[in-house]
């Protein structure tokens, strides 16, 4: 009968091995950070998938106890036990008593240290810039001292708040608050989060199924990323030039020049040369404005360590986020095009790989009426299920704290349901509730960017200690979000104030109110502030508060995102004519490694217009497509093009790839795309993928 739980655990473990691939980069990444995010990341799915379990297990315990003790308090044992066989049948996925309370345990003690202990170390040792393992422990143990010290001050204040009132304190007690403070913790984070997806999910839904404003938005975000990849280029500049004065001050027989190769080794040549030429067009005055001859400390070179894999980093995540974004714009351009075609097929300007099973299932007919006509009107139902949703949670949060009458909708449906015991409702509810929570919740981390430090980026583009970071925040938020749903269904006592038999989740997680500031109007009052947070929302305060300070936001109207739209297009045209310009470059190579006139061909080339050419499946040569390029070609966002099989140089996070170190890489990993049509040797790109991380524990050396 534990299917269903067996089902969670796969599902959860799934959906984690999915994630984590997606956003990582497995290939590279240590194994101890692929096993504590994957860890943290299944653990949190695995309670959401398994409450709904734990409820219909407490309602049939309800039953149970209900009919086996009547009203007027005497039991027959004949007839009680026939009556409950009856009326209580065993919902699905029904586990023994014990499974629940053991598995609540692993869970949450597990995560728990995983996100307050194991993985803030894992984060500073990974930011470290020392060069051996005591080092970055020591720089990891200090900054995690500093950060846990504020902790402890504040748990300090606490207790003898505690202490003050009278209480008495043993483990168990002491055990009840850490608990609490970290669900608070979870629960002020959660409504912040909420409050923000809430709104944002129906209208992002809404917003992408309009093409026009699906497309500007792509070119406003083009334009910022434009920009971030030209600050990024502008910071690894000054940090390299930085270090060409550090590197020329520092002789090769001194001790510390290992120090100084090992920065070195992870700059691509295509950076150092550059560096250098700064370095001499500034007369080697460096930054300062002074040429030093002092050799730095050791201190000094563990500062510039960390700017160099830090900007290095950026360096390439912008790259590669700016090469899907180009991709993902010309593909809405497709789609503009496409959608008033007569034929019904859909047709891309550049032809890209797609795979035989793909050309089968997804034909150029078959995508046209996805994307031209089928899409919008599904995400508009989509937006419309969720806007409902959203209010349901937002009315259920504001009177959940109502006993009687029974205000929050979630409660009463719970309540329609076990009093006819139907338990498979209850579970089915439950799981679409909590799904969406846990869809709202976590699309809103996928999104939010912390000082551009910690970003989850699609493509395998986020760095560990990003990965490690999402971790912690799924782990300190899952526990509160599923005892706030446990609150709007009233199968909280503390909350609904009624003695009433508690999910087992609860007995081990405990209440988040043990400390009396907390239980007399925090936990209550607080997710009403989520009516706020979802009007500021709606009326994009946060957005014009960003776009006032000058961080720009996309608000339809506003002159600034209009001059960042314009300056989209115009990049977006200039990256469209440069690789028309290659595809020329390739078919004149190619004619001219098969004896053709590489004039000749050029010439016909220009006598189209410079349009985009096709390939003759005959006879090899290039030939022009009827308007769009051919039809039948997919659109895939991890396809970046390379051009190393051409003799062209190698792109800068290539370089990078082959030269970062294990403990900060953030590998590409997008592998290069062949035209169907051609012969395999003539576009052998190379993948960025590469082998498993070296020996040693995060070490650069």
């Amino acid at each position: 009968m534990a299917y269903l739980l067996t089902f969670g655990i796969i599902a959860s473990l799934f959906l984690a091995s999915i994630s984590l691939y997606r956003y990582g980069n497995i290939q590279r990444q240590h194994i101890l950070v692929t096993i504590s995010v994957l860890t943290a990341w299944c653990f949190s799915f695995l309670i959401v998938f398994t409450i709904p379990l734990d409820v219909t297990s407490t309602l049939y315990r309800q039953c149970l106890a209900e009919h086996l003790v009547p009203k007027n308090g005497s039991i027959n044992i004949s007839t009680s036990t026939l009556s409950t066989e009856q009326e209580c049948q065993a919902p699905w996925g029904m586990v023994p008593e014990t499974v629940f309370p053991n598995l609540w345990r692993i869970i949450y003690w597990s995560s728990q240290f995983l996100t307050w202990l194991i993985m803030p170390l894992m984060q500073s040792y990974l930011k470290a810039g020392d060069f051996n393992i005591k080092g970055k422990l020591k720089s990891a143990l200090i900054e995690n001292a500093i950060y846990y010290g504020s902790y402890l001050f504040i748990c300090g204040v606490l207790l003898i708040y505690i202490a003050a009132k009278g209480v008495s304190l043993d483990w168990q007690k002491l055990k009840a608050i850490a608990s609490s403070a970290s669900n608070t913790w979870g629960l002020f984070l959660l409504v912040l989060l909420l409050g923000y997806a809430l709104v944002e999910v129906p209208r992002s839904l809404w917003n992408n199924a309009k093409p026009g404003y699906t497309l500007q938005y792509a070119y406003f975000k083009a334009a910022k990323l434009s920009t971030d990849k030209a600050e990024a280029e502008e910071h690894v500049d000054d940090v390299l030039e930085s270090l060409q004065c550090i590197s020329r001050a520092v002789p090769n027989n001194h001790e510390l020049r290992p120090c100084v190769e090992t920065i070195l080794r992870k700059v691509p040549i295509e950076l150092q040369e550059r560096a250098s030429r700064n370095y001499a067009r500034s007369g080697g005055n460096g930054l300062g404005g002074t040429s030093s001859t002092i050799v730095p400390s050791e201190k000094a070179l563990v500062r510039i360590h960390k700017q160099v894999i830090k900007s290095l980093q950026t360096l390439q995540r912008t790259e590669a986020l700016w090469s899907v974004q180009v991709e993902k714009v010309m593909h809405l351009e497709d789609v503009a095009r496409n959608i008033h075609s007569a034929e019904h097929r859909f047709k891309t300007e550049f032809s890209r790989q797609r795979s035989q099973l793909d050309r089968i299932c997804y034909s150029p007919t078959v995508q046209w009426y996805w994307e031209c006509l089928l899409r919008a009107p599904f995400l508009k139902t989509l937006c419309v299920l969720s806007a409902v949703m959203s209010a349901m949670v937002v009315w259920s949060e504001l009177t959940f704290f109502s006993r009687h009458p029974v205000l929050s909708i979630f409660a009463n449906v719970i309540n329609v349901a076990k009093s006819s015991y139907d338990f498979f409702t209850i579970e089915l509810f439950s799981m679409i509730v909590l799904c969406y929570f846990f869809y709202c919740t976590y699309s809103t981390i996928l999104r939010i960017r912390f000082l551009n430090l910690y970003y989850l980026a699609p493509h395998h583009q986020t760095n560990e200690h990003s990965l490690i970071f999402s971790g912690m925040l799924l782990c300190r938020l899952t526990p509160p979000m599923c005892l706030n749903f446990l609150g709007l269904i009233h199968m909280d006592s503390h909350i609904i104030q009624k003695r009433i038999m508690e999910t087992y989740y609860t007995q081990i997680m405990g209440h988040m109110d043990v400390i009396g500031i907390i239980a007399n109007g925090f936990n209550i009052y607080f997710p009403m502030c989520m009516l706020a947070f979802c009007l500021a929302t709606w009326f994009s305060v946060g957005s014009r508060a960003l776009n006032a300070l000058g961080f720009q936001q996309f608000l339809q109207n506003e002159t600034l995102a209009t001059e960042l739209v314009q300056e989209g297009k115009d990049l977006i045209a200039r990256e469209k004519r440069r690789r028309q310009r290659a595809e020329e470059a390739m078919a004149r190579r190619r004619d001219f490694s098969r004896g053709g006139d590489p004039l000749t061909n050029a010439s016909k080339y220009r006598s189209l217009g410079g349009a985009p050419v096709g390939v003759d499946q005959l006879s090899g040569s290039r030939t022009p497509a009827d308007g769009l390029l051919r039809d039948g070609e997919g659109y895939d966002y991890a396809a970046v093009a390379s051009s190393s099989a051409l003799g062209v140089p190698r792109s800068l996070s290539e370089e990078i790839n082959e030269r970062f170190g294990v403990s900060t890489h953030v590998q590409v990993g997008f592998k290069g795309t062949t035209n169907e049509q051609q012969p395999l040797d003539e576009y052998e790109h190379e993948s960025r993928i590469v082998g498993p991380p070296p020996r040693g524990l995060f070490d650069d050396v």
